[in-house]
């Protein structure tokens, strides 16, 4: 049966593939043919699982029912298969909050052992990183709170990262960043980013203050949010500008050491309250400029606060990870 789970405001609705099949929604047995079979049955599957046809809700509308859905487990043991289905009917390559709620999700079914390390197979259809991306997930407490330690890799950085093209470089505390110009024509703040790819592509713009920062109400404005949406969507739904698979946006501002504040539009969902994704790219960015050291960060957004462990080794961030928590909502 197809339940609902908020982690930190990022709400999504798990679904067994072959509980779509039983409604007529012709998912295919195997992930990665479901991933490249996609536009036969996701926006199908949305509407029937999200209550709305894709596109019927303005972007980041406070009406719709979730911020998309996980189609999973295609099997009852590690490693596990599923695809992470954004609100549009395109798919993701990761979100951290989404696999944490698949982890929950596994561990309520008892499927997700508890005392060993599981992998996580996310599949997709892009082309400018392998499918499927894995993820290595472990139960956990943090400060008494039980949840799961998302092992998210070692992130890249750079426009070459995500497929940035029509960007300038721009030095920031002695480190090469971007300008990219669609963003800082909405906003003269919004002048240096830094890309970084954590299993998907981000670009995290780095503000001086708080006015700086977008609200998602803001974010939801047709003035504001359909000129980010033509940044952060690939085409045809944006421009593709200046990554043509798309792009997840987040503004990040340093609020005390090892703090950071910030803010994210995602690619294929609009504002949202928290991603951990976003959160992890967001962590990553500020050690490259310097505003925090490796060990645990805080990334807080309006939907709660993220703890991310950096691992650095010989200079360069080796391992980023996501704790997270998820829980059943009605």
């Amino acid at each position: 049966m197809a339940q609902r789970y908020d982690a930190r405001g990022n709400i999504y609705i798990v679904v067994a593939p072959e509980e779509l099949r039983e409604q007529g929604i012709a998912v295919p047995e195997q992930a990665s043919r479901a991933a490249q079979s996609r536009e036969a049955w996701a926006q199908a599957a949305i509407e029937a699982c999200c209550g709305r046809a894709p596109g019927t809700q303005p972007v980041g509308s406070k009406e719709h029912r979730s911020d998309g859905l996980l189609v999973g487990p295609f099997q009852s043991s590690s490693p596990f298969d599923l695809l992470i289905v954004n609100t549009d009917g395109t798919l993701a390559e990761r979100s951290g909050n989404g696999l944490t709620i698949f982890s929950q999700a596994l561990s309520d079914q008892g499927l997700l052992p508890q005392s060993e390390a599981s992998l996580l197979r996310v599949h997709h259809d892009k082309a400018d990183t392998p499918s499927p991306g894995q993820t290595s997930v472990r139960a956990a407490q943090v400060e008494g709170v039980q949840g799961f330690w998302l092992d998210l890799g070692q992130p890249g950085f750079g426009p070459s990262a995500v497929s940035a093209h029509g960007v300038e470089a721009v030095m920031f505390n002695d480190r090469e960043l971007s300008h990219v110009k669609q963003l800082s024509a909405l906003n003269s703040a919004w002048s240096r980013s830094q890309f970084a790819r954590v299993g998907n592509p981000h670009c995290v713009t780095l503000v001086d203050c708080a006015d700086a920062l977008p609200s998602n109400e803001q974010m939801r404005e047709p003035a504001l949010g359909e000129e980010l949406t033509r940044i952060a969507y690939a085409m045809p739904t944006g421009a593709g500008k200046p990554c043509p698979a798309g792009i997840n946006l987040q503004w990040a501002m340093l609020e005390s050491e090892g703090h950071i504040t910030a803010r994210v539009f995602e690619r294929g969902e609009g504002p949202t309250a928290s991603s951990g994704t976003s959160a992890s790219a967001v962590a990553c960015a500020a050690w490259r400029v310097g505003w925090v050291s490796a060990g645990e960060v805080k990334v807080t957004m309006p939907g709660g606060t993220a703890p991310i462990l950096l691992e650095q080794e010989l200079g360069e961030l080796s391992r980023v990870s996501l704790f997270g928590t998820a829980r059943k909502s009605d």
